[in-house]
Parts: C-alpha cells; structure tokens; sequence
C-alpha cells in the first residue's frame, strides 16, 4: 500500500473548531501513529507535509532557520516534506522563502555555519555577511506571515483532502489500533522500541527495571521519588513504582539497589552494582 492510500485523520471536535485546532489535531494524530510505531510510509503523504510544516513553523518563530536546522532529525527528509506540504497549501511566498533560506544555509562554510547557528556576536565581532543574509531571510519570513498566514493555508489543506476521516478521540484509537495491527514486523519494531527507550532512560529506571526482571514482575508505572523515605534507620531517596503484583519502592545503598514492599518492608529483589554501572542478579 502507498503512503497516499492513508487518509488522513483528524479528531472531530477540533476539525469543527478554528484553524490552529485542524493543525494541532493532525499534529497530535500523527505523533500518536508515530508512538505506536507506524512509520512514515505507513502515514498519509498530506497528513507528513502538514506536520513537518508546523514543525518548520514552529521552529522559524522560536529561533529562526537556525532553531529548525538544530531541530530537524534528518535535513534532507524533513525539508521535502515542508517544500511537498507548502507547496500543496499553495504557500507559494513561503516556499520561495524556504528555498532560498535552505540554499543559503547550505552554502555557508563551516565557520560561516557555527557563526549563524550560534545567533550572539561579541561586540568586537563584525557580522559575515553570509550570517548576516540568513538573519535578513528569517526577518523576511516573521513579515511573510502576516501576508500569507501558513496555519490558515495548512487547516483548509488538510479539510480540503480526499481521504479524510474526522472521528472522536475512541474512534481515532480504533483506527490507529487497526493500521498497527497489519504491521507485519511489529514485534521487532518493539523490541527496538524498547531497546532505545531503555539506553535512553534515567539511571533510577534502568533500576528499576532490573529489579522488576529479577523478581519476575512487569513494571506498569514509577509515580514518585521520594527523598525522606527512612531505609536502615537513614534517611535516602525512594522510587515508589507499580507493577503487575503490586506497588513496590526501590531504594539503593552504595553497593546494591532493593525493591521493598511499602508496608511489610520485605525486600523482594536486589541488584548489585558493577564497576561498569550494569547490574546483576545479587
């Protein structure tokens, strides 16, 4: 199937309300297609180019070209799903823009570059003129919104698609729920998931998760830390967590960590620390 036999998608209430709120809708709408793990060929092409362009959008306002080129995961990707999604708005101005500020971004030599992404000069520093056409371009783009206002031009595209559906917030879960469904490797793009979520986690969590592993508990929720938790008669900091058997609390000492029962204090899993940082059953 190709990307544009997905429709796109927008929740019911806000498709009825103003224009920021069609916008928001599909933004919220693709992020949670992205969270359960659909990618972007599986996402409707006009459903991309409207979120990547309120991404640009939002990322111009808050820092200029510099902000979105610091934000942009994958320049190459992200910058033609803005040219495809401005260009189907009919934002032409903005597009021109977009155009000209990309390959004067791209021509900079690397100090040039670190001079404009950097944004403040020392009063002794006299401007490049290359940085100092970027900022030119990003003033141009601040007075071009008041001319051709991209949030009204990216609601009436994403009304005016074909394939929409507009449904409430049970139906939009449904949905979604079905397309992850027909992910034909859906397990490994979780194990993957799970894998980066795990490197990226704080040190408290991967604790916590061990510990979990080690009593053979799946860990649903850590709600609180708690720093006045009374361990061995000291006072230390605390996780408090739930988990399928129950709420638990994890607590460390300078060798181990322990996962307590909150009320019979019964130490049910320890994990030992390693000088590596990793840790093994105690």
């Amino acid at each position: 199937m190709t990307t544009n036999e997905y429709p796109v998608v927008l929740n019911k209430t806000s498709f009825e309300a103003g224009n920021a709120d069609v916008v928001d809708s599909n933004v919220n709408v693709v992020n949670q297609m992205y969270q359960e793990l659909l990618n972007s060929d599986e996402i409707a092409g006009a459903a991309l180019n409207s979120f990547f362009v309120d991404f640009y959008l939002t990322q111009a306002l808050a820092g200029g070209f510099a902000q979105y080129v610091f934000t942009a995961p994958e320049r190459e990707e992200v910058d033609a799903y803005v040219r495809a999604g401005l260009e189907g708005m009919g934002a032409e101005r903005h597009l021109d823009l977009f155009n000209r500020t990309a390959a004067a971004f791209d021509a900079l030599a690397e100090d040039e570059a670190e001079a404009y992404l950097d944004g403040e000069l020392d009063e002794s520093e006299t401007p490049l003129p290359a940085v100092v056409l970027l900022d030119e371009l990003d003033g141009e783009f601040e007075a071009l919104l008041e001319e051709e206002d991209i949030i009204d031009l990216n609601a009436a595209y994403l009304r005016d698609q074909s394939e929409l559906l507009v449904l409430s917030d049970e139906e939009i879960e449904a949905h979604i729920a079905e397309r992850v469904a027909l992910i034909p490797d859906l397990a490994e793009r979780q194990a993957e998931a799970d894998e980066e979520a795990l490197a990226n986690a704080p040190e408290f969590e991967v604790i916590i998760r061990e510990l979990c592993d080690v009593a053979g508990y799946a860990l649903e929720k850590i709600t609180m830390g708690d720093p006045n938790y009374e361990h061995d008669g000291v006072k230390t900091l605390a996780w408090h967590f739930s988990t399928d058997h129950g709420d638990y609390i994890m607590v460390e000492d300078d060798d181990e960590a322990f996962m307590i029962h909150p009320e019979t204090k019964e130490i049910i899993a320890a994990v030992e620390f390693e000088e590596s940082e990793e840790f093994v059953d105690a």
